[in-house]
């Protein structure tokens, strides 16, 4: 009991000379917020030095120069609506077709080209915008840092009173989990801020709810596409990080003091600068048409067999089948100089075991393949390596990589058509990759007699184009066109 005193003493004592209860005034609520780690100067130091971090992360700055300038317009009004018009705010669209926004400390704020594909008005990309900036002017990643630095103390006062780094160790591990994202509080203050800017500079605030109703019905479509089930939608998109409900931006909206709504929309000016823009896939990560995978700038496609469907990442290509099949292709980070029948179980997959490695011609290439068997919780799998070298030039070897998982009792059906991808792999020329197009947004009027199918039947995409159209225009299931209204399609 003497010993536990003293501990306590000292962890009362500690307490106070490491600043835990260092609390600053809120500029945005005006309310007392645990911010003694992070100086308004360190949020700008941070933002800074992470700001080329996340370029490189998202594929870059959107290039369109008329596209991004529109944006930071729009933001640049928010900010200066905001309680810290002063700092310096940058406005990024990355050139990404992930649904997703975010701000850095500092006054970092970015939205993706796929985020402003999905929205419809000036209004709706101004509702997320003005919620990031809330968090910013909210300072709550100052907040979770603070929390963090000071669980990370407390810690490792209670190692010290328990005579246990252990005890440190798996406090910090828990702190460091549980504050990764925003809380449902910081979310509903960022709601609730961003209405206030939203209002100070006269657009529609209902648009922070509209574009989060989008936002769900895209989240649901995705989860069809990869055979998930629509209702967790809450794991994917801007969800995952943004825990929020629609019903909870409403309240924001309603509760919000002194905030009345503005008139402002700017559909058409917002839908002009959508046309044209990229959708999906930059061609410099490569593009799917179909059953088709191309890098036009790396010159090179392959095919996946019927069943199949694709989905291009910056780090893979995946094509998922039946029963849980799955074809990853990627390329090796480094040149390999030895044989291919080494680079498999010695570079490559070195904790396989394999049975045999056998070497393969593939349009001319060398390569090599091997297969393994292995067990997860839903079964037994096949598992197939193929490894291709591309002879470039001395330094810059290329390898390319498909690994083809099967459930074991499906391997001998689908054993041809994997075949026939991994020898669908070739080398196309300059001229032979210009003729493919990536997808991008066009803008189209409504006219007398239009109806859904009409446009439905220009979508230049390979399934759900009814369910992509609705989606991206705000349609639901029901809902017909009117005469006048402009309409998004996907297109070449």
């Amino acid at each position: 009991m003497q010993t536990w005193r003293k501990s306590i003493g000292v962890l009362l004592v500690l307490a106070a000379t490491t600043g835990l209860g260092g609390c600053s005034v809120n500029p945005a609520t005006g309310d007392q917020s645990f911010t003694g780690f992070m100086s308004l100067d360190d949020e700008k130091r941070i933002g800074a030095k992470e700001h080329p971090k996340i370029l490189k992360s998202f594929g870059g700055a959107y290039k369109d120069q008329a596209v991004t300038a529109y944006a930071s317009n729009i933001g640049n009004q928010l900010a200066a609506n905001s309680e810290l018009p002063n700092i310096k705010w940058t406005f990024t669209v990355l050139n990404s077709p992930q649904i997703n926004a975010f701000a850095l400390p500092g006054g970092y704020v970015y939205v993706t080209r796929g985020l402003m594909a999905l929205a419809s008005s000036e209004a709706e990309l101004a509702g997320v915008m003005a919620h990031e900036i809330g968090h910013v002017t909210g300072r709550h990643t100052a907040q979770r840092y603070s929390k963090a630095t000071g669980a990370s103390i407390v810690g490792a006062i209670l190692g010290i009173a328990v005579g246990s780094n252990a005890v440190s160790e798996l406090f910090n591990v828990g702190a460091g989990l549980y504050l990764q994202s925003f809380s449902r509080e910081q979310e509903f203050e960022a709601d609730s801020l961003g209405v206030r800017y939203l209002s100070r500079t006269n657009y529609d605030t209902k648009s922070m709810a509209s574009f989060l109703s989008k936002l769900r019905l895209h989240s649901q479509l995705e989860a069809k596409r990869h055979e998930k089930d629509p209702s967790s939608v809450d794991q994917g998109d801007m969800f995952a990080t943004h825990p929020r409900t629609i019903d909870r931006v409403e309240r924001a909206i309603k509760n919000a003091k002194g905030a009345k709504s503005g008139t402002r929309l700017g559909t058409v000016d917002y839908m002009e600068r959508l046309h044209n823009m990229l959708y999906g896939d930059d061609p410099k990560e490569g593009f799917i048409k179909g059953r088709t995978f191309i890098h036009p700038e790396l010159q090179f496609r392959f095919d996946v067999p019927e069943g199949f469907r694709l989905f291009n990442s910056p780090s893979a290509v995946v094509a998922k089948g039946p029963s849980g099949s799955i074809i990853q292709f990627d390329m090796a980070g480094k040149p390999y100089n030895g044989a291919m029948t080494s680079y498999i179980p010695k570079i490559w997959a070195r904790r396989g075991s394999f049975k045999r490695v056998e070497r393969i011609t593939v349009n001319g290439l060398e390569g090599a393949t091997a297969t393994t068997r292995v067990r997860q919780r839903s079964g037994t799998f096949d598992l197939r390596f193929v490894a291709i070298r591309q002879r470039m030039n001395r330094d810059d070897d290329r390898i390319y990589r498909f690994m083809f998982l099967t459930p074991m009792n499906l391997t001998d059906r689908l054993s041809l058509g994997l075949r026939q991808t991994t020898f669908s792999l070739r080398s196309i020329s300059f001229t032979e990759a210009q003729q493919f197009k990536p997808a991008r947004i066009l803008i189209k009027p409504v006219r007398g007699g239009d109806a859904v199918q009409t446009f439905v039947r220009q979508m230049d995409i390979s399934d759900f184009k009814e369910e992509t159209f609705r989606v991206i225009n705000g349609l639901n299931a029901n809902d017909n066109l009117r005469r006048g209204k402009l309409v998004k399609i996907i297109a070449e």
